[in-house]
């Protein structure tokens, strides 16, 4: 299955694709959907924020 057609689910791993954004290029997990948006999970070692974000600008990995 190409990315595209890979449905985005809560367990999901996705990157950030939205030029726009300063977490742009980032991996982390999808933690819910509501509507047309999700709350990601980002960890990086000392780190750890939850984003809601478009389902548009996320790519499933």
């Amino acid at each position: 299955m190409s990315p595209k057609s890979v449905p985005i689910l809560p367990g999901s791993t996705v990157t950030v694709r939205d030029a726009t954004s300063i977490y742009n290029g980032y991996n982390g997990f999808v933690q819910r959907i509501s509507d047309d948006r999700a709350a990601v999970l980002f960890e990086g070692g000392t780190w750890d924020k939850l984003v809601t974000l478009r389902l548009k600008d996320l790519q499933a990995v």
